[in-house]
């Protein structure tokens, strides 16, 4: 009788054995087939940061993956494709891969001590609220977090001018003004928020701080400069680009590179940089030509014109390095300033060195770049800065062909030359620039001006003066910040102009407001009244740039249109929406 006991529950035990593998298999035949049967589209092509989590359910909680009581189901959207969801009683769960591109939504798992969460966001961009008055001497926005020269339209900084070279429209690499006025803002606005840099005089001249290697043939001495009446090296060696003049180092964490510089003849001066890690070596020549960049292998090249007189050159080493990389294709590799050292510089041909420096930064030498830039380059007739590439805006609107101007330019290189005037104590080059861009502010977009009226009345200062009007909101208002800059800058005699004309664009500005306003969201522009197409919608980052705009212009103007607004539209960042009928 026992033994027959025992056989019978061995066999009910092998038979629970069975039907409990069955059940499992089954599962995961089920998880399979539900992972493998979402639409395509919403499964392989996720966006790397989303995770195919779904929304909600005791199986999701803190990253757990128990899948027991759901039920593979297809949800069909709006009767054009199916999309495979899990059911649970009443409640019905989407994949998050599916509603992020859907609905335009963003999302991440995140740890937090020990424990998963889902961290779900309706926008992906961020709200900077003043800390006081905007103050057209200081920090230009939130600039300060803008770090143009890393970003990829941009070719390189240019060796010859000091600032960044861009591919935005045109592969070659031009001068876009707001681009080098971006550059110029974002380091003055560095310069106010940041330490003070660190620096290391490696050469001035006048002492022998030096150990310099002089190759057979070549000479270093030390002489006074009639140009400077001050002490400095004078170097001579062989043009080639083996061997020259040369000076070993081992410095690490400082890479802006600056000297003073003048060069006879066919000189050149090089830098070369090691990786702490692999030991592998990379060579920044600097050269006499008129080339903007190109690399080959481990050496990149970066042309810094004819130097004939005294120049001060300020060169980021690890942006220099970088854009070569990028040249030849390698732009995926990114390579850390804390794991790179300074282990030489080398010096060619023959030319005058002195104060030679290697600094953590050096934001006022790049913000000075830039203001001479805009000196140097405004059109004496127009007073304006041309964009030198043919852009096309919209479908129904004429080409801008290349030479036009841009509002936003104009009014990002007014802000700039106002704070040059400022900070240099009044240097007048500074102010008379700033005034003479104010010139195309008079001038229609049709007659090669950036001056547009909505419904023949309202005046609007274009970033793109396109035909029909587009009427872009961001543009113009970085146009009104520029007029108010130069109107508080300037001497009170000069500042009538750019006041009459931030003034007029503010009445604009409070009529057209609303017009921008979706009820979700806001638009880019208002192609959708001048081309009767569909609205060009804003994407979060554009939206949240008309949010931080609003905020800043409602600490200089107390009308209670600008900062209800801005509040509005913050909370559409948030998912809120306008109220319906």
């Amino acid at each position: 009788m026992i033994r027959v006991n025992l056989k019978i529950a061995l066999l009910l035990t092998c038979f629970v054995v069975m039907l409990v593998m069955l059940s499992l298999w089954t599962r995961c035949g089920e998880v399979v087939h539900a992972r493998g049967g979402m639409n395509s589209d919403w499964d392989s092509k996720k966006s790397p940061n989303m995770q195919d989590t779904y929304s909600g359910g005791e199986g999701a909680e803190h990253g757990g993956g128990d899948v027991q009581g759901y039920e593979e189901i297809d949800c069909n959207i709006n009767g054009e494709f199916t999309v495979s969801c899990r059911k649970e009683g009443g409640e019905v769960y989407m994949p998050f891969s599916f509603l992020h591109k859907y609905f335009e939504v963003y999302g991440k798992l995140a740890t937090y001590d020990g424990f998963e969460r889902f961290e779900w966001s309706h926008s992906y961009s961020k709200v900077y609220y003043p800390k006081g008055k905007y103050d057209s001497r200081g920090v230009f926005m939130y600039f300060e977090n803008y770090n143009v020269e890393v970003r990829d339209r941009v070719k390189c900084v240019s060796a010859t001018e000091g600032v960044p070279v861009s591919t935005q429209w045109e592969s070659q690499g031009y001068y876009y003004p707001t681009q080098v006025a971006q550059f110029a803002l974002s380091h003055y606005s560095k310069n106010l928020t940041e330490p003070e840099p660190r620096r290391k005089v490696l050469e001035d001249g006048d002492k022998e701080m030096a150990q310099w290697s002089v190759p057979q043939g070549g000479s270093l001495t030390r002489e006074t400069d009639s140009q400077t009446a001050s002490v400095v090296v004078h170097f001579s060696s062989p043009e080639m680009l083996t061997g020259g003049v040369t000076l070993k180092l081992d410095h690490v964490l400082d890479f802006i590179l600056s000297l003073n510089l003048r060069l006879v003849g066919n000189g050149s001066f090089s830098i070369t940089l090691q990786s702490r890690e692999k030991r592998e070596l990379f060579y920044l020549h600097y050269i006499c030509s008129d080339l903007l960049i190109s690399a080959q292998d481990q050496h990149i090249y970066h042309g810094i014109g004819h130097v004939t007189g005294w120049r001060r050159m300020t060169r980021d080493l690890i942006v220099d390095l970088q854009k070569g990389l990028a040249y030849e294709g390698r732009a995926k590799r990114k390579l850390s300033r804390s794991k790179l050292k300074v282990v030489g510089l080398t010096f060619r041909g023959q030319g005058y060195l002195d104060n030679l420096t290697l600094s953590s930064s050096e934001h006022l030498a790049h913000f000075y770049d830039a203001a001479h830039w805009f000196v140097k380059h405004q059109d004496p007739d127009t007073g304006g800065w041309p964009n030198p590439v043919r852009r096309r805006v919209a479908t129904g609107m004429a080409d801008l062909e290349p030479g036009w101007y841009s509002a936003m330019g104009q009014g990002h290189a007014i802000s700039v030359l106002a704070r040059a005037y400022h900070h240099s104590g009044g240097d007048a080059q500074y102010l008379r620039a700033a005034l003479a861009g104010l010139r195309p502010f008079r001038v229609a977009s049709a007659d090669g001006g950036v001056l547009a009226t909505f419904l023949g009345k309202f005046p609007w200062y274009e970033e793109y003066p396109t035909r029909p009007a587009s009427f872009v909101l961001n543009g113009f208002i970085y146009s009104l910040l520029g007029l108010y800059d130069l109107k508080t800058i300037a001497p009170p005699d000069q500042a009538q102009e750019a006041a009459a004309l931030f003034e007029q664009g503010m009445v604009s500005l409070k009529v057209l407001l609303l017009l921008y306003d979706t009820g979700s969201g806001t638009v880019y522009d208002l192609r959708h009244f001048t081309l009767g197409a569909a609205p060009n919608l804003a994407r979060w980052d554009y939206h949240a740039t008309h949010v931080n705009q609003l905020l800043l212009l409602s600490t200089i103007d107390n009308d209670p249109l600008l900062a209800a607004t801005a509040e509005r539209w913050i909370g559409y960042m948030s998912g809120k929406r306008a109220a319906h009928n």
